[in-house]
């Protein structure tokens, strides 16, 4: 019994000894860093034991606190962008220590990457390079970061929509432009089924943003063909350098004084959580929503397509009128032409019976037709038959004029889904194999509903987009592979819609011929031309749905 009792305390003796042993092993280094001239914590500031891999980053307070194994003394080092690094010893004391740092002359000092895909200072850069840091983004009198790239030199943008633009640096700017490389953490984030980027709808969050990079110039030696007319890389932040967790949000209104609607919220939410252990192992996770009315396509102008330019009138003074924002009326026929087209269709219908051919006449064998006995016989059909009198009529005694006539289309507001909405996430594992080696497996996606202007306007509802990345990467190489899934989601081009939505009430094959018929028998009985237009476009638009009317309007969306 006695020697049990001694080998329990024996045990105990020799785990509280390895206790003691093991604490006494690892200490606490904690602290705060603040603006020397403002007293004001800085969050972000990197603080290491030099030559070695240990240390932690400051918290949104400026404090930072992480364990290591190293005895003292030895000597830690206090670094950010924008302040003189300094370095003090330890030699007794870890706890509460504190920092002041000063800002620090850092023209020219800035680190790049996009010149020649290794870290250099931006003078000593072979081409030019325009830079966003984290402070001039932050003081960008703009919405968001992206925004703010139009302010750069040499920069022009092209806007869509609310959360739809486009940029280019050397002229020849597109809506779409596919010359521009667009590169998100060393991804191009360009949409596969559209081959060019989407503006920043699926990328980088607001509260994730490191910095951005501009070449303004060529770039394809090391971008690709892409990069003819420049290439933006942005670049998101390092868990071990930025982490704890933030968040933002952001509201305001817009539509104000706008005739479409009354005045709109718009709301933005951002998050980003980051944490690191022991310098070694990161992780990272961003979020952002954004919700919003976007603008409204309005302009009703009168549109040649034909010429390429605008023209007079209105859908009550031109039968071919074709609005800028209305969709369907791009569908338009001559009237004449679809005058001949019956009467040709008739023409092969009565030779074919005539003749009990197996299929429809060739020209030869309608020629022929003509020139033989027959004639006779197919012109009294032609002139009786009620599919094809009125337009025998109308051709014989010039009633039908060298006029096109257009589908009535749908204004754009009752086509296009203007809730714009814009939700994207990311996230990344980090780890460090050496000092200057790294691996990281990192994802970015993102959904959402906008609206895009090209040569027709766009409307993305629901379409999502994913970046999907795992890189080694070392100080001077790197192993990058990634891919790009997309998604259309229930996205569709305005003017086809319209048109297909014409189509489902009646088809252009009955509606054209059914015009002119009308049109011939409003003539054929003295009413001038407007009146005979409306006669027929009100017979034949008599079972269109109607938007505006509120009885029909679910029938519509449906």
């Amino acid at each position: 019994m006695n020697k049990t009792i001694t080998k329990v305390i024996l045990m105990i003796c020799v785990l509280l000894w390895t206790g003691f042993a093991a604490i006494a092993q690892s200490i606490v280094v904690s602290g705060t860093v603040k603006d020397k001239l403002t007293n004001e914590p800085i969050p972000g500031v990197s603080v290491t034991v030099k030559g070695r891999t240990i240390g932690s980053s400051t918290d949104q307070n400026g404090k930072f606190s992480f364990t290591t194994t190293e005895k003292p003394p030895f000597t830690l080092s206090v670094t950010f962008v924008g302040y003189t690094t300094i370095e003090r010893t330890v030699t007794s004391a870890t706890s509460n220590l504190s920092f002041e740092l000063e800002s620090g002359a850092i023209l020219g000092q800035e680190v790049v990457v996009s010149a020649s895909r290794t870290p250099e200072r931006i003078l000593e850069s072979p081409v030019t390079i325009e830079r966003l840091g984290q402070a001039q983004i932050k003081e960008a009198a703009a919405p968001s970061f992206y925004d703010a790239i139009q302010n750069i030199k040499g920069v022009e943008m092209s806007t869509q929509s609310l959360t739809f633009r486009s940029y280019n640096t050397r002229g020849f700017n597109a809506n779409g432009n596919a010359r521009f490389n667009q590169l998100i953490d060393g991804m191009d984030n360009q949409a596969p089924g559209l081959n060019f980027s989407v503006g920043n709808i699926v990328g980088i969050t607001e509260l994730d943003v490191d910095n951005v990079e501009l070449l303004p110039g060529a770039s394809s030696a090391l971008y690709g063909a892409g990069g003819i007319s420049g290439t933006l890389l942005m670049t998101s932040k390092d868990p071990f350098k930025y982490q704890g967790a933030s968040f933002q949000l952001k509201t305001g209104v817009n539509h104000v004084n706008d005739n479409n609607t009354s005045a709109q919220e718009f709301r933005q939410f951002d998050m980003r959580m980051a944490k690191s252990w022991n310098n070694k192992f990161g992780a990272k996770f961003a979020f952002s929503f954004l919700q919003a009315k976007d603008w409204f396509g309005t302009n009703q102008s009168n549109f040649d397509r034909a010429a390429n330019m605008p023209k007079a009138g209105t859908r009550q003074s031109d039968p071919n009128y074709d609005g800028v924002n209305v969709y369907g009326d791009e569908v338009s026929q001559n009237m004449r032409s679809v005058a001949n087209t019956v009467i040709s269709t008739g023409t092969s219908g009565f030779i074919q019976a005539a003749l009990n051919l197996p299929q429809a006449p060739t020209q030869d064998q309608i020629n022929a037709f003509r020139a033989g006995p027959g004639l006779a016989a197919l012109n009294n059909f032609l002139a009786t038959n009620p599919q094809t009198q009125p337009f025998v009529l109308g051709l014989n005694n010039n009633l039908i004029p060298n006029q096109s006539v257009s589908r009535h289309g749908y204004e754009e507001r009752y086509l296009v889904d203007y809730d714009t909405k814009s939700l994207k996430m990311s996230g990344g594992l980090y780890y460090n194999l050496t000092n200057t080696i790294q691996l990281t497996a990192q994802a970015n996606w993102g959904t959402g509903t906008s609206v895009y202007t090209g040569s027709d306007r766009y409307s993305l509802r629901n379409f999502n987009i994913g970046l999907y990345k795992l890189e080694l990467k070392g100080e001077d190489f790197y192993i990058r592979g990634y891919t790009t899934q997309e998604r259309s989601g229930d996205s569709y081009i305005s003017s086809i819609l319209g048109s297909y939505i014409n189509e489902r009430t009646m088809a252009s094959t009955a509606w054209f011929p059914g015009y002119v018929g009308r049109f011939v028998g409003q003539k054929a009985i003295g009413k001038t031309d407007q009146e005979a237009h409306d006669f027929a476009r009100a017979q034949m638009d008599a079972g269109r749905i109607d938007p505006a009317n509120p009885n029909q309007a679910p029938t519509f969306q449906n």
